[in-house]
């Protein structure tokens, strides 16, 4: 007898399925589906090569929406046939490829740098979602993707990112923050989020935290440190020995044009954490003390001070009086005066913040404390009033 050869039965395969109307070939393919499902734990993977040859042959003579639940059913595979899974993944409906691109441990890292540097944005933003993403995808997803995908990225603890992607995310946030002024309101806050979820991102290192936070368009009244020479210099020398710059105090006049839009601000439930935050990001210093002085009830003397203390504590006190939730506090901390915090000065700030949640009568009696020291200018330090 003869011997058939793989390739007799492929050109009989292909046959037997272009003689099929697409109806039966949709069926067909739901069978060989339910037959690597049923069969995941003792299908080889020869058995699986020629199962994969009947998927590809079939997804030709289907229409996309049968495609669908094949895409979600191999997903879940461990194990998968995957040049149908490449063909899933690259598939322009968004229905078709997402689910493959979301789930699929048998998408190799190839697979997804390809998909990810020609597809659109849902199925960026799929990728971005996945439970583990290489540094190679990370950067394309970045560099590729809008503010959700970036967002979604950041929030993944399963990504990785390398020095690439974190200076394209810091030159994102960067050309952000230049525009905020000619941008809308809510898309300036969606812009402050990307700046605020890499700064909290665990693993975010701290010099990325520094050039991400100390870049401010408005240097004039809020000065900018000299920025960091490499993202992944750990023990940089001009980072240790770094003394804050002072931060130039906003004149009476100034304080005086702030108030009345932070008072109205204030009045309609506008004057939160995002509003706030944003007056830190742009350097708009005599907005954010005098909203720190509304918030808290402080003095505009008692911000100052806190303000430019080299010691974070009564910062963070002034921020959590005017409950202010810890990324904005951290912003606010992280911008100030040009200091910049290191891994140990942000775990400490925290810390600070979160006892002072847990112990409110503690934080009452020292904010107290901190107040009455301003307002007689502390000892042998007077200090001239601006206004409030």
């Amino acid at each position: 007898m003869k011997a058939i050869s793989p390739a007799d039965v492929i050109v009989e395969l292909e046959d037997v399925i272009a003689a099929c109307s697409p109806e039966h070939c949709a069926r067909m393919l739901a069978r060989t589906a339910d037959l690597l499902v049923g069969g995941r734990d003792r299908l080889q993977e020869q058995h699986i090569g020629v199962l994969d040859d009947v998927l590809l042959r079939l997804t030709d003579r289907i229409a996309p929406s049968a495609l669908v639940q094949l895409s979600t059913t191999l997903a879940e595979l461990t194990v998968a046939p995957r040049e149908t899974l490449r063909r899933l993944a690259s598939h322009k409906d968004p229905a078709v490829s997402c689910p493959v691109l979301l789930k699929s441990a048998s998408l190799l890292e190839p697979d997804l740098r390809a998909v990810a540097a020609a597809c659109d944005e849902q199925q960026l933003l799929a990728i971005a979602r996945r439970s583990k993403i290489g540094k190679a995808v990370t950067e394309i997803l970045v560099q590729r993707g809008n503010d959700y995908v970036c967002l979604a990225v950041i929030r993944n603890p399963g990504a990785e990112f390398s020095d690439a992607a974190y200076s394209t995310l810091i030159a994102k946030a960067g050309l952000a923050k230049a525009g905020l002024d000619k941008a809308g309101l809510d898309k300036a806050e969606q812009l402050d989020e990307i700046s605020k979820a890499l700064a909290q991102r665990p693993g975010t290192p701290d010099m990325v935290v520094r050039q991400l936070l100390s870049t401010s368009p408005r240097q004039t009244t809020f000065p900018k440190s000299t920025a960091p020479s490499g993202l992944h210099v750990q023990g940089d020398a001009s980072a240790s020995t770094h003394q804050p710059v002072p931060t130039k105090r906003p004149e009476a006049a100034d304080y005086a044009s702030a108030r009345p839009e932070i008072v109205a601000l204030n009045r309609i439930g506008k004057l939160n954490d995002s509003t706030v935050n944003r007056f830190a990001i742009r350097g708009e210093i005599a907005n954010l003390f005098t909203a720190l002085s509304v918030l808290s009830g402080a003095p505009i003397e008692v911000v100052e001070r806190v303000m430019t203390d080299d010691d974070c504590e009564g910062l963070v006190m002034a921020c959590r009086a005017s409950r202010l939730n810890w990324p904005t506090t951290l912003t606010i901390l992280s911008n100030r005066s040009g200091a910049r915090l290191s891994f140990a000065e942000r775990g400490r700030a925290q810390q600070i913040f979160e006892t002072l949640f847990l112990s409110n009568s503690q934080w009452t009696v020292r904010w107290g404390g901190i107040a009455a020291s301003a307002s007689t200018g502390g000892p042998g330090n007077p200090r001239p009033k601006n206004g409030s």
